[in-house]
């Protein structure tokens, strides 16, 4: 197994990130300090929870409470994505193509928060 970077969950979560922040660059300057940043965070945050996860990942109990703040940090992504939606700042396709993400980074995250053996598992094999 190679680094964080290589994991299918950070690379999409990586990818949508980037997607969020290079379309909240259109959202309106008053939510600059409210909705831009909040998302921006949000999004960015499954990627670094899951980076110090992955650090931690010899340490079972550590790495399970990392890809818990990384699954909270995914569903607080969706609760931004519904008030940009809400708030006409994107579209209903962009909408749908980003909640479809957001879903499935969760999805990911769950499998290795039910399966935190497949990532502990091989430190011992070293």
């Amino acid at each position: 197994m190679g680094t964080f970077k290589d994991l299918t969950v950070y690379k999409k979560a990586f990818a949508q990130a980037m997607e969020i922040f290079h379309i909240s660059k259109e959202f309106p300057p008053e939510e600059k300090y409210s909705l831009t940043d909040q998302i921006r965070r949000s999004s960015r945050s499954i990627c670094v929870n899951l980076a110090e996860a992955y650090r931690k990942r010899q340490y079972e109990a550590h790495f399970v409470s990392k890809l818990s703040d990384c699954d909270a940090e995914n569903s607080e992504t969706q609760v931004w994505l519904d008030f940009a939606h809400a708030s006409h700042y994107i579209n209903n396709e962009t909408y749908q193509k980003l909640y479809l993400s957001t879903e499935e980074i969760g999805r990911l995250l769950n499998d290795m928060l039910a399966n935190p053996k497949k990532y502990i598992g091989f430190l011992s094999k070293k």
